[in-house]
């Protein structure tokens, strides 16, 4: 599959827009988000608290919904199997908490998968929840504005990066119009939809964004067939690089200290921990971490060096992410090689946190103050 973007960055369509409640929510309501994406489950219950919000309960579990997807088109009997298990308790936690404003999602699996429509409708009748299946706009516009918090005063251009499991989204905002001061809410704004500007405010302007359909399992898959360990990290990321040769700005000249590229996933915060040398992860000391090139390509090398095996056993990676490490790690290479910086501000959040955040925006239940 060819990396999706669009012919202009319009806005959503009217009727793909959240809408408020009948009567509006407090701040003592609770919100739900789910991510559904081709690894992992993962899902936040929260409630609004001034700009941000306050997480109640959460939940996260590998599925591997979209183990064998790339070989037959299907998601296979037993990964829905595991996936509708871990609704299930998703399921029980909603109704504990008596949630009742919520967004479930399925990302680029349920996209992809020839049976994705019977799988919605097993999860329906086996649990009671019913997934909404996004587009790849709303699942790049939705990654943007969670990591809104971390966007510093100084940046004019951003690219936002959602490493997923099958499918990976940049998004490139430019900022340099908006006050300092409210760059980062002006990234908010963007759940509006993309180009969707406000008469009264001023607006961060999407100049491009890409969904290119190679995640960490699909990326992965793609070289399984080669044995050599760093042979396989070398043509993965030579090849992600190749699918991002019509979007990255070679030629750019602007200043290196304006751009930021904030990035999120498991990739991201797996390398940001070894980087810290965390044997226990401590999202604290990772999210909103700034990490330069050199940084992550000793990372990356020290992962090289370790090998299948060392991987395996190193609890810096833990055992969810080492089969996987490697693939998003090409790619995170791939992307600092493109882009003119040589940080990274690492990002411990991502489609869940941008729906918490879409659906209290559009609620009005969020205040005004900085984020």
């Amino acid at each position: 599959m060819s990396p999706k973007r669009p012919d202009g960055a319009g806005a959503l369509e009217h009727s793909k827009a959240l809408s408020p409640a009948p009567v509006k929510p407090g701040s003592s309501t609770f919100y739900a988000a789910l991510d559904l994406g081709t690894n992992s489950c993962r899902m936040l219950i929260a409630q609004p608290k001034g700009s941000g919000f306050h997480v109640v309960d959460s939940f996260s579990k590998s599925v591997q919904l979209g183990a064998g997807l790339e070989k037959t088109g299907r998601l296979s009997r037993g990964s829905m199997t595991r996936t509708i298990q871990a609704l299930r308790i998703c399921q029980q936690k909603l109704r504990k908490h008596k949630v009742k404003r919520m967004r479930l999602v399925a990302t680029e699996a349920c996209r992809r998968a020839l049976n994705a429509s019977e799988f919605i409708k097993r999860v329906h009748c086996e649990t009671g929840l019913r997934l909404d299946i996004i587009e790849t706009e709303e699942e790049a516009r939705l990654a943007a504005i969670s990591c809104a918090p971390l966007v510093s005063r100084k940046t004019e251009n951003l690219l936002v990066v959602d490493i997923g499991g099958g499918s990976t989204e940049l998004v490139w905002i430019d900022m340099s119009g908006v006050p300092k001061k409210q760059r980062a809410q002006s990234v908010m704004r963007l759940q509006s939809g993309f180009g969707a500007g406000t008469d009264n405010l001023p607006a961060a302007r999407v100049i491009d964004w890409i969904s290119v359909p190679l995640g960490v399992a699909t990326l992965r898959d793609q070289f399984n067939d080669v044995e050599d360990d760093a042979a396989r990290f070398a043509l993965m990321s030579w090849f992600f690089e190749e699918n991002l040769a019509d979007f990255s700005p070679y030629h750019d000249t602007k200043a290196r200290e304006r751009f930021q590229i904030v990035g999120t996933s498991g990739t991201v915060t797996t390398v940001a921990a070894s980087h810290l040398n965390l044997r226990r992860y401590d999202r604290t000391k990772v999210d909103g971490l700034s990490m330069s090139s050199a940084q992550i390509d000793k990372v990356i090398q020290s992962y090289l060096d370790m090998g299948p095996t060392g991987r395996r056993a190193d609890p810096r990676i833990g055992q969810d992410r080492q089969a996987l490490i490697m693939s998003g790690a090409a790619i995170l290479q791939a992307l600092m090689r493109c882009w003119p910086t040589d940080r990274l501000s690492v990002a411990d959040r991502g489609l869940r946190e941008g729906l918490l955040y879409a659906q209290m925006s559009a609620d009005g239940v969020l205040s005004d103050g900085a984020l």
